[in-house]
């Protein structure tokens, strides 16, 4: 007899890549996504990473080949059959992070985020002066710096060196689709707080912890699960941490 052990593949995750890496402004990047699941029925983007109705760029149905436009519509952007997205002539105000949420048939939905900044270096003008000083940095100086030595023959540029800028956790959002619910409904709730490195998350409901991860899920909810929800965020990098809550009721 032969025995025959197999594990099945496990499902590639879905990532975005901005195209291209290095952008500058007044260009057009194009945010592609790899590694879709089987049996979509639609995506929605949005911008940042809270998916509300004030983020809303625009939705996709694949069986209707409709496209439905939200309120963070500039007029710049196109979206694609492949789910990707293209922004055109982009300025600092579209920088930062981009939500898709994904739908797939009889599954909830997932959000993945993807982000791309400009590439500005800062210069300074020729001289003796070998250091570069930034005064009160901030979130906007994150990116590649690079010195670059002129001579007689040309010049040449150093290898870019990468500035991260560390902040936050800012005071989260828990986006929730609606404030009551009756029993034996799905709850979903997503909490976000802009960080760097991305900070960490955990539930509470009442002040008793839940879990962990950045967004909650019951399947079917009870009248034992009306309360306060509360959303804490922490950096790991920063030893900040920061707080919100929001009241569900189910009847």
């Amino acid at each position: 007899s032969l025995l025959i052990f197999w594990n099945p593949p496990t499902t590639a995750q879905v990532m975005i890549e901005a195209q291209p890496t290095k952008l500058s402004e007044g260009k057009d990047v194009l945010l592609l996504v790899y590694n879709l699941p089987q049996n979509l029925t639609g995506y929605s983007w949005y911008k940042g990473q809270i998916m509300d109705l004030q983020h809303y760029i625009a939705a996709y149905t694949i069986d209707t080949e409709m496209i439905v436009f939200g309120p963070a519509y500039s007029g710049r952007e196109t979206v694609y059959s492949n789910a990707s997205l293209l922004i055109q002539n982009v300025t600092k105000n579209d920088t930062g992070s981009y939500t898709i949420q994904i739908t797939k048939q009889g599954d909830e939905t997932k959000g993945v985020t993807g982000h791309f900044t400009l590439y500005s270096p800062k210069l300074k003008q020729p001289g003796e002066n070998r250091i570069l000083i930034l005064d009160n940095g901030t979130r906007n100086d994150t990116g590649p710096y690079e010195c670059e030595i002129w001579g007689q023959v040309g010049s040449t540029p150093s290898d870019p060196v990468t500035l991260d800028v560390l902040y936050g956790p800012h005071i989260p959002s828990i986006f929730a689709p609606f404030p009551y619910y009756r029993s034996g409904e799905k709850l979903y709730l997503y909490c976000f707080a802009d960080s760097n490195p991305p900070a960490e998350y955990s539930w509470t409901i009442n002040g008793k912890f839940l879990k962990s991860g950045q967004d909650l899920f019951i399947r079917e909810i009870t009248t034992k699960h009306s309360g306060i929800y509360g959303c804490s965020a922490r950096n790991s990098a920063t030893g900040s941490s920061s707080s919100t809550s929001k009241t569900i009721k189910v009847s």
